[in-house]
This record gives C-alpha cells, structure tokens and sequence, in this order.
C-alpha cells in the first residue's frame, strides 16, 4: 500500500513550504492539494492557487510524487489547462498525477456567474473535459468539437515526460464516472458514500463501489487487479483522530483492494483538526509497517 498527503493551500508559501518539504521527508509517497477557487467552510479564508503552489511543490522536493485531489472542470477550459499540466509534468520530472473529478455544486459552481449543473450535465461535462486532456496530453494540433468544450487545432508540443501522459486518477461513484476510469484512469478515487453518520455503513458502501467499479471494468474489458484505488481515510472521520484510528483505517482499506489511501495535513482546529503529532507517528511507525 502507498499513503498520501493533503495539504490545503492556504499558508503562504513561506510557510507552507515546510510542509510539503517534509511530507516528504516522512516517507509519504504522494502528496496533493485542492483544486479549489473557494472551499466550504474556509471559503473566507486565506487560499492559493492550485498551479503554483504544485509548481513550487515540485522544486521544493525530488522524490514524492505530486497532484491534483481533484481538479474541477467548474473553472478550467481543457486546452488551456494542458499547457499547465504539460509545465507541471516537466517541472516535476514526471513525478505530476492528474487526480481529476466532475466539480461540485457549491462555491465553484457559482462564483463566475453561472448556474450550477444538474448531475447529468456535470457527468457529461466531465466525460469532454476527461476526453479533451488526454487527447491534448497525447496528440499535437487537436480539434475537438463538444457541447461544452471546442478546441480549434491546438498545439500541445512539447508533449509530456511521461508516456503517453501523466497518470488520470479519477473520481468517481456512480456508472456514468466509472465508465471514465475505465476508459481513461490510471487509477481510481473515491470518498466513499455521501451517508457518513454511520461508520459502518460507510465502510460497506465503500466496498460496494468498488465491487461495481469492478463490473465496469470487466464490462470494458480491463482487469480490474491492475487498477490503481485510492481512499481518502478522513472521509468518515478525522483519520488522524489517534494512531490506532489510522492504522485501523488503513488496514481495512487494503483488505477491500485499496492500493493507496491520504489523509490531511491536521490542522489546528475546524475542518481536518487534528494532532500534528499523530501524523509524526503514523509516519514512523504505521505507514512502514503496512507497506
């Protein structure tokens, strides 16, 4: 199993750089941030762009891998946003995974002035922005003519590090979505069901969607064993709550097939709050131990 980090980008780089230094120095194998204009609860708070920070991420480290958790198509245009994937996947060396999802309904929806979609169009829409990048990451002067993306001969050298591209890592619950993973991810995402008040019944609709993720895959003929899956543990409850909670959390997500699972940088209270010294732990002592 492989672990992960989130960390938010709401501190100055001055600060925040610290944190992604020593992600990885802790061992962590990938770490991540929000693709976010404004988020819930921290919406009238300090926050940085999605871009940057990972730019400046990627020249801070040299080992762990680096990425999205997830880009929203709320706010990007594909062709625009390949070139800053293309720069990401040079600047990092190849160490850039594209965590991609269909964007939420809450502030990014609204904050360029439009409505927000009903799911079905937020499916279809994903299902141009998915199709769009890999084309853009993989081929050169493309033009594409969809219902809510158009591209006019695009150029896209000088292509990626990476071969064909960098790893699509998409989220995604119900069969429209998981049609997307099996036709383009690398690996797959989830937070599980949205019912969280029961950890039980979490962890059960957890394992649900994985077993129909793997119907979806055999559909498309793709073994389903070769499929990258990622778990965010604090989904049901801060992860970092103690390191039995953790190391709990992370064996039941390997025995349903999990590959790789993240947590949150703690922070120091509200959203994700918790002890930076449970992290510290966990780092030395759990994370070695289910690797």
């Amino acid at each position: 199993m492989r672990f992960g980090i989130v960390i938010l980008p709401e501190q100055r780089w001055s600060t925040a750089s610290r944190r992604w230094r020593h992600a990885e120095e802790l061992g962590f194998d990938h770490a991540w941030t929000y693709d976010h204009l404004a988020w819930r609860s921290l919406a009238d708070g300090p926050w940085f762009g999605t871009v940057p920070t990972l730019t400046a991420a990627a020249l801070a480290t040299s080992r762990i891998r680096l990425g999205t958790m997830v880009t929203s198509p709320n706010f990007r245009h594909p062709v625009a946003y390949a070139r800053e994937l293309l720069s990401l996947d040079d600047i990092s060396n190849g160490r850039f995974t594209l965590g991609v999802g269909a964007g939420g309904g809450g502030f990014d929806a609204t904050i360029l002035g439009h409505d927000p979609l009903p799911p079905a169009q937020r499916a279809a829409r994903f299902a141009e922005f998915v199709e769009l990048l890999d084309r853009l990451l993989t081929e050169d002067h493309v033009t594409y003519q969809g219902e809510y993306y158009r591209a006019a001969d695009a150029r896209t050298l000088p292509g990626c590090v990476q071969q064909p591209r960098p790893p699509f890592v998409i989220a995604a619950n119900g069969p429209k979505t998981m049609r997307l993973v099996a036709r383009f991810g690398t690996g797959w995402v989830t937070v599980g069901p949205s019912e969280r008040d029961d950890t039980e019944k979490w962890w059960r609709g957890v394992a649900q969607l994985s077993a129909r993720l793997d119907d979806v895959l055999v559909a498309h003929g793709r073994d389903p064993s070769e499929l990258e899956r990622y778990l965010g543990l604090d989904s049901a409850g801060p992860a970092l709550a103690s390191v039995e909670h953790f190391a709990e959390a992370a064996g039941r997500a390997a025995g349903l097939g999990f590959t790789d699972v993240y947590v949150h940088w703690p922070r120091p209270e509200g959203v994700h709050a918790a002890d930076e010294r449970v992290l510290e732990k966990v780092a030395a002592d759990i994370i070695p131990a289910l690797r």
